[in-house]
């Protein structure tokens, strides 16, 4: 399965870096993606390696979208390409995840409308005004939408994209994650005193 990141210079590294690792961890291939392919920095002084512009990119090839936070967005969001990248995925209700400044990308792209979301505290009024359902919580979970205010609330965020990825058999083969599924449980062991 592929992961996408959408960044650009000025991304909050945490919020870059922790879901990159976290994907990479579960067995994920995960691309970055920026205005230009090469380097792009973070806040903090990390470097990530962008392997795609965003014209390059077919989101036709990856499974779950992510938004970093931090300066980034603000130049995200000016792209037409990276727009409408983000419409592939709500347009195919793929998951995806934004934290912090990411969701700036999502109402750029016109997605946000009548569904409930977060963000930093900076930005909630213009989501708001792009008409999603604000609310001010560590992590809000709507479909296969999940958004966070801020690298505090990483924990959470991971949390629930990985148990969305989980339960929607993105994370591992749907045939041991259906419904009908029986997991196995091994007896406890009986201990003689």
């Amino acid at each position: 399965m592929k992961t996408l990141i959408l960044s650009a210079n000025d991304f909050e590294d945490s919020e870059l870096l922790v879901p990159y690792y976290r994907l990479l961890e579960a067995g994920y291939t995960v691309d970055v993606a920026a205005e230009k392919a090469g380097v792009i920095r973070g806040m903090h002084g990390y470097e990530v390696h962008a392997v795609k512009n965003f014209a390059d990119v077919d989101p036709k090839e990856y499974s779950v979208l992510i938004l970093p936070g931090g300066k980034a967005p603000a130049s995200v969001r000016k792209d037409t390409n990276a727009n409408s990248i983000v419409r592939h995925f709500f347009d195919n209700n793929k998951p995806v995840g934004a934290i912090c400044h990411g969701p700036q990308t999502l109402i750029s792209a016109g997605v946000l409308r009548n569904r409930r979301a977060t963000c930093y505290r900076t930005v909630a009024n213009e989501l708001q005004e792009a008409g999603a359902l604000y609310e001010d919580s560590e992590v809000v979970v709507d479909g296969r939408l999940v958004t966070s205010r801020q690298p505090a609330d990483l924990p959470a965020f991971m949390r629930e994209m990985m148990k969305l990825l989980s339960s929607r058999g993105v994370c591992v083969p749907d045939e041991y994650w259906r419904d009908d599924a029986a997991i196995p449980i091994e007896a406890p062991i009986k201990t003689r005193i």
